[in-house]
């Protein structure tokens, strides 16, 4: 089906049924309505290519994140989602599974079809290499007049970001141990060997700027299985809280407390870091990372302009602490 085609149902010109579809010309209301009920008659999809070569594409927003089976990524996505819909963009998301080359890959595509905004998201080892290398990314996407937007992560040079206060909130949550009484707090989280992602080092330091001292650190991946593990690896030790560096390592973790015989909290305090669904099911004090938010805001950096900010956190008491 072709603009010719539709123009000679409605009785109107090429023209006007370009007009029509683009949007952003005065057509009078009866011969709109005409144009619209043609093309629906005859379900014509517009060509999106020829689109494009004429300048009247619609903006595309592509979310780039690691894996979108993680939950706080996929609340972000969503934020990306209603944001886009909101300034009437079309929404991609696209998986890199954390591989340097298939997130250059992805780049190097969404280039190529000129996506108006890329946002990226997830923490990174925030050093000379990585920076030079989203610095390229970032001259790249420019050249199609496309803009990238960090998400959850510092600004790199004049690459915007929407930051969260990921290293007060560590504080916040460390604090509200200490104030039960809990001096010794193991933190369960981060790499056992090289260095630590941003996420991570946040995290970490505002354990440590809380506690007043390095602590006690146990390194674990992000996962629930890795938080059995390593925390296992750590029992019986005579900490009495333990700050698991997200939901899912403190699920592990609360597992590993009760296969050897340890309460929570009547034993062993417990809290995580994101808030997502399973902190509520467990009744596990937290702290609440504003990921939708993140997303929207992130969407509306790259389509409006607006400056780089950053979101606050906050601690969710539950039942997962008791006084010492």
């Amino acid at each position: 089906m072709t603009l010719r085609e539709v123009a000679d149902h409605a009785q109107v010109s090429v023209a006007t049924v370009s007009r029509v579809l683009a949007g952003n010309y005065p057509v009078a209301a009866e011969t709109r309505h005409r144009v619209e009920q043609s093309i629906q008659a005859l379900d014509y999809v517009a060509n999106v290519h020829a689109r494009a070569l004429a300048g009247v594409a619609p903006r595309t927003v592509a979310f780039v994140l690691p894996d979108i089976r993680a939950q706080a990524f996929a609340h972000a996505a969503q934020g990306v989602e209603e944001a886009a819909a909101e300034h009437g963009a079309l929404c991609l998301i696209c998986t890199t599974q954390g591989d340097p080359e298939r997130e250059h890959a992805v780049f190097q595509m969404l280039r190529e079809q000129r996506a108006s905004a890329v946002i990226l998201i997830g923490g990174v080892v925030d050093d000379a290499e990585y920076r030079a290398n989203i610095t390229d990314l970032s001259r790249g996407l420019a050249t199609a007049d496309s803009r990238l937007v960090l998400c959850g992560r510092p600004p790199a040079g004049d690459i915007p970001a929407i930051e969260y206060a990921n290293e007060s909130g560590a504080y916040s949550i460390t604090q509200h141990l200490i104030s039960s009484g809990h001096r010794r707090i193991l933190f369960l989280g981060g790499p056992s060997s090289g260095p630590a992602t941003t996420t991570v080092a946040d995290r970490l330091a505002g354990y440590r700027r809380a506690l007043g001292h390095p602590g006690w650190v146990q390194p674990a991946d992000f996962t629930r299985e890795s938080g059995y593990q390593q925390l296992c690896a750590r029992l019986p030790e005579d900490f009495t809280a333990v700050f698991a560096a997200t939901d899912l390592v403190a699920a592990g973790a609360r597992a590993a407390l009760h296969a050897h015989g340890l309460r929570v909290p009547e034993d062993v305090s417990l809290v995580g870091y994101d808030d997502l669904e399973l902190a509520e099911e467990l009744g596990l004090t937290t702290v609440r990372v504003p990921y939708e938010d993140m997303g929207r805001a992130a969407v509306r950096l790259a389509l409006s302009g607006r400056e780089h900010s950053v979101l606050e956190t906050s601690v969710v008491v539950r039942t997962s602490v008791a006084p010492l």
